[in-house]
């Protein structure tokens, strides 16, 4: 199938093409000094009067966020009271790597719950775990996220970027444009809760794992200037594998908006840089 590169990653997440409701801006957002960036869009944005953030994102000290598709956070509800009780997932690798900051730089994670928080309670959960956590909860409707991390994720991402292609027709899982939309729709509402909480001109954003490869996009088309790292948790896959992928070229240009990329080994990082390669020859 022909790739289709200059697909409008915003289109899909616009109008009628996926009918889901759209993340509430808790904060107003800061617009950095135009420059050259990846052309995802051609839509003006009149943020003239956006000059103002609250308390938690004008910090004048660095900040990390450590974006990924769950919080390093537990969550129980209490039988008896009906009260939300959290922990830390000891056993979460993001949670390790806040040990690796040093104690004068704030960490915050932002990432999906492992439970299901009703619709009236979403907003007290994202203050709580604001406040006590330093966590910021994505609320993905449920039919979109089945779409975005059980559909195009898992079916298409994962067996790909494992070699796992299929070996008889019966158990091909055929690319679905439908789920590839779920799936920038999921990190455009992920963007959107790092852009509630960023200070673009101190802070760093650091995104982990396929599940939100696009997400690029999106921060550097607002923040020109956005200091965004990359890493990717699993096995990059050969040129042959990769241009398996419809939409290899979207995926490649949304990387390409990270200034760092990291790869578990120096093989899988060559063998990016030999996709990049071939995409800009």
């Amino acid at each position: 199938m022909v790739a289709r590169s200059c697909i409008n990653l915003l289109e899909l997440v616009s109008g009628e093409v996926l009918n889901f409701p759209r993340t509430r801006r808790a904060l107003r957002r800061v617009m950095t000094v135009p420059g050259t960036q990846s052309d995802v869009d051609g839509k003006q944005r009149d943020d003239d009067d956006d000059d103002n953030l609250n308390d938690f994102s004008s910090e004048c000290h660095h900040k990390i966020i450590i974006v990924a598709n769950f919080l390093p956070i537990n969550a129980e509800k209490d039988k008896e009271s009906g009260r939300w009780c959290y922990t830390y997932d000891e056993g979460s690798i993001l949670l390790q790597l806040k040990d690796s900051v040093s104690s004068d730089t704030d960490v915050v994670f932002v990432g999906s719950m492992k439970a299901d928080i009703d619709a009236s309670e979403q907003d007290n959960v994202s203050v709580q775990l604001l406040e006590e956590f330093n966590c910021v909860p994505t609320f993905i409707p449920s039919d979109l996220h089945k779409q975005f991390y059980d559909g195009f994720c898992k079916q298409h991402l994962w067996p790909i970027f494992h070699y796992m292609l299929p070996m008889y027709p019966e158990f091909c899982n055929r690319f679905d444009r439908s789920l590839w939309q779920a799936y920038v729709s999921a990190n455009k509402i992920f963007a959107d809760k790092v852009m509630e909480v960023i200070n673009p001109e101190h802070d760093y954003v650091w995104v982990h794992d396929y599940h939100l490869m696009v997400l690029p996009t999106f921060l550097r088309k607002h923040y020109n200037k956005i200091k965004l790292g990359y890493f990717l948790h699993s096995p990059f896959p050969s040129s042959e594998i990769y241009r398996t992928i419809p939409v290899r070229d979207e995926i490649l240009k949304a990387l390409l908006n990270a200034d760092l990329i990291g790869f578990h080994t120096f093989d899988y990082a060559a063998i990016f840089y030999r996709a990049a390669a071939e995409f800009s020859a």
